[in-house]
């Protein structure tokens, strides 16, 4: 049974009215308990979000007790404040006094209340990306109300993209070939497994005797001495030949596969759609934009000697989504992942997020502000871009929008051009747009530098997470302000601990 979250506190447990946060602390996790202490007692904002949570998590009216709506939000802010994983998380919902004080759980009973981990991965996990992003618009407006003066004061927007890695090693055709093998067999040896289906007793040494081949072909591209090209293509053609007869082996047993999954056995099935998809990788290089022989790919860069295009690449088998981002920094740097653009204004909230999908930046300027008006209803006085955002188009949508449109132009400018972006308000914005870079780095630091989650969606759930537990923490920042002033003004008076608590 899934609550709010239990009101009838355990024996001892502080209620979260009355719990008191590090003012002074640097670390991450204080600000954002400042936050959520904030929404829990403010009744408006409080009842908003909890019908939010009410929408996209069930409520089981019966069954066993469940952890409430308010313990998921809390663990899953915690995770991505601290930039932590599951393992790590287990030992901050069971041992980190003030946040379990959140969690309205009392430490110093005799059986006090654990979290294990599969536990918190079911729970934490059924946030989605919907859930979170209608969160951080009520947690954005709630800090709009308290940092804008005025009820009507522009907001300065500022755009940019960043890349957000996914959970890959570095990719290459050998190591992609070597994965849909072993990956095929181990599928198919826990298919044949209490079965009668025969041909694969020496599923072990499959594994064993591609890896080698893998080992010799991947040595033999680093090695020099004489005759290297003709020896290293040797070493690949025995590699691709191996690869063939285990292919053409699946091939000659998936037919009977098939034939013992029974409808009902849904263990079976998943396994068997697992083998399909892994086969499919062994033998082609499926992405969103191309199907081409994965074998094929080898025979062509390295035996053919041609130039693969990047279009029939994949990068990954189990994260087919990830994308080759090159944004042209120093060092040539290359990430692999997907490009997530984040919207921030003067105050510091990322009022909106968009993860980009084989999407360019030109393509995102006139939606972005678009549907950060839609969202928000606010007067926008200004919003600025940088050059991958350039287009005609784009620069007469925005001018019809916003009164003020910084987005410079690629190359070089005609005389008009010129005294636009040497205009001093243009200048003066230019140079504040360079604040954008500051909360980027404040959302690597909430997780967003590398999605340790599987698959698109989970991906974009994390993000979405990061974004609202960075807005959680400028929110908690903004309440601890004038706490800290009032700090820095009282007279030191000897043995006032208590004074570095709010």
């Amino acid at each position: 049974m899934r609550k709010r979250f239990e009101i009838q506190l355990e024996l001892g447990a502080t209620p979260i009215e009355e719990i008191k946060i590090p003012v002074r602390s640097r670390d991450e996790l204080p600000p954002v308990m400042r936050a959520l202490k904030y929404i829990y007692t403010t009744p408006e904002i409080h009842r908003e979000i909890f019908q939010v949570l009410e929408q996209h998590i069930k409520i089981f009216k019966m069954g066993c007790l469940g952890m409430s709506l308010w313990e998921i939000l809390v663990l899953g802010v915690v995770r991505l404040t601290l930039d932590i994983d599951y393992d790590r998380l287990e030992h901050v919902a069971n041992y980190d006094l003030l946040v379990r004080q959140f969690l309205g759980v009392d430490s110093y009973a005799r059986e006090p209340k654990k979290y294990p981990l599969q536990t918190l991965k079911d729970n934490v996990g059924l946030l989605t990306e919907e859930l979170l992003v209608e969160i951080s618009h009520i947690v954005v407006k709630t800090g709009h109300k308290i940092t804008c003066k005025k009820k009507d004061e522009a907001l300065r927007l500022k755009v940019d993209t960043f890349p957000v890695q996914s959970n890959v090693h570095f990719p290459t055709d050998f190591s992609l070939l070597w994965d849909s093998a072993r990956k095929s067999i181990k599928t198919i040896l826990r298919l044949v497994e209490d079965t009668d289906i025969g041909g694969w007793r020496k599923g072990v040494y499959w594994i064993r005797h591609v890896k080698n081949a893998f080992i010799g072909a991947s040595k033999m591209m680093g090695k020099g001495g004489k005759n290297k090209k003709s020896r290293f293509k040797t070493k690949v053609r025995e590699y691709l030949n191996v690869v063939k007869e285990l292919s053409q082996k699946i091939d000659a047993t998936l037919p009977e596969i098939k034939q013992s999954v029974s409808v009902d056995d849904i263990v079976r099935i998943v396994y068997l759609l697992e083998l399909e998809y892994y086969k499919e990788m062994l033998d082609k290089h499926t992405c969103l934009r191309a199907a081409h022989r994965q074998i094929d790919l080898v025979e062509r860069r390295v035996l053919k000697e041609e130039k693969i295009p990047h279009s029939e690449k994949l990068f990954l088998i189990f994260e087919p989504y990830t994308e080759w981002i090159q944004k042209g920094k120093a060092g040539n740097k290359v990430d692999l992942g997907l490009n997530v653009l984040a919207t921030t204004d003067q105050h510091g909230f990322c009022l909106y997020h968009h993860v980009c999908e084989h999407e360019q930046d030109v393509s995102l300027a006139v939606p972005t502000v678009e549907k950060t008006m839609s969202d928000y209803h606010r007067k926008l006085g200004s919003v600025s871009f940088d050059r991958g955002f350039w287009s005609r188009e784009n620069h007469d949508r925005l001018k019809e929008m916003i009164p003020k449109v910084i987005l410079p132009k690629k190359g070089k400018l005609n005389r008009e051009e010129y005294d636009r972006e040497h205009e001093k308000t243009f200048v003066a914005l230019r140079h504040k747009h360079a604040a954008v870079e500051s909360d980027i780095n404040s959302l690597d630091h909430h997780g967003l530098e590398r999605c340790p989650d599987k698959g698109l969606l989970h991906f974009k759930s994390y993000v979405a997470l990061g974004i609202l537990a960075y807005n959680l923490h400028r929110l908690g920042n903004v309440l601890m302000t004038p706490e800290r002033k009032k700090l820095k003004t009282r007279p030191a008076v000897a043995g006032a601990v208590s004074s570095a608590f709010a």
